[in-house]
């Protein structure tokens, strides 16, 4: 298939937020209107939390199926088969524990999604697990601050983990209303993550079928909803301290191929 965007994706990622239900199109473009699983991490709020997005996919025409992950517990991929969902939403919470919940099923997950075409969706921390190599949070590179560290993520030190391999680049969220894009940009800077996007809150990243698309490096995704996509990558001239920053507003086409190997 072609490096470009494609119309109908099976990735999307969502920088959080709330006022925007648009952020939702992609997901249920490529669902073709059936129901929504929502995968939440439940730290004891989880049939709140997930009212929470029922509400928000109703708003954006969608019917949504809870499923619950207690805290510190692991996600059961089958149970996508079991509620025959038509979209995957993973939601929105504490980063290190999505992390832990999928960390012994990315592999098992990743072949259900593409053996029954079934696109996913990641809210806030389920945009961020989306990677290959997964930014779940910290607020400090080497002991000096690079974001606030109300957004920390109960972690001291920028962490790196896996990730579901969805998408070959690292994600952050609530880029410009948490502050967080400094935190990519240390995770970049000192190669924990090759390159990545910041997304803004009430803003989708639209990415094209993976792998080949966005490995390739004329791989396009797309911005839509009502922020912007920060799109960072290594220094030019081999300075391995540095990064480079690009913003993308709605509309836009985002390059999200690999940047080539120092």
């Amino acid at each position: 298939m072609s490096g470009g965007f494609s119309p109908v994706s099976r990735i999307s990622l969502v920088g959080g937020g709330w006022d925007a239900p648009e952020v939702y199109g992609p997901l249920l473009r490529a669902a073709g209107g059936g129901r929504i699983g929502c995968v939440v991490v439940d730290e004891g709020d989880g049939a709140e939390q997930f009212a929470r997005y029922a509400e928000a996919l109703r708003s954006a025409g969608a019917e949504a199926v809870p499923l619950l992950v207690p805290l510190g517990g692991r996600f059961e991929p089958d149970a996508l088969l079991a509620n025959a969902p038509a979209g995957l939403l993973v939601c929105g919470g504490l980063t290190p524990a999505y992390q832990q919940a999928f960390a012994e099923c990315a592999e098992r997950l990743t072949g259900l999604l593409a053996e029954h075409r079934i696109p996913y969706a990641g809210f806030s921390a389920g945009a961020a697990l989306a990677a290959r190599r997964a930014v779940v949070g910290g607020w400090l590179a080497d002991g000096v601050p690079v974001c606030p560290p109300d957004t920390a993520e109960d972690l001291d030190e920028v962490a790196v983990r896996p990730g579901l391999g969805l998408v070959p680049f690292a994600v952050d969220v609530h880029a410009a209303q948490w502050g967080t894009l400094g935190r990519l940009v240390a995770a970049v800077s000192r190669g924990s993550v090759r390159y990545g996007v910041a997304i803004d809150e009430n803003t989708v990243l639209e990415v094209p079928e993976m792998p080949e698309a966005a490995e390739a490096t004329d791989g396009r995704g797309r911005v839509g909803g009502r922020g912007r996509v920060h799109v960072v990558r290594p220094a030019a001239d081999g300075d391995p301290a540095g990064a480079v920053v690009r913003s993308y507003a709605p509309g836009e086409s985002v390059p999200l191929g690999q940047p080539p190997l120092p």
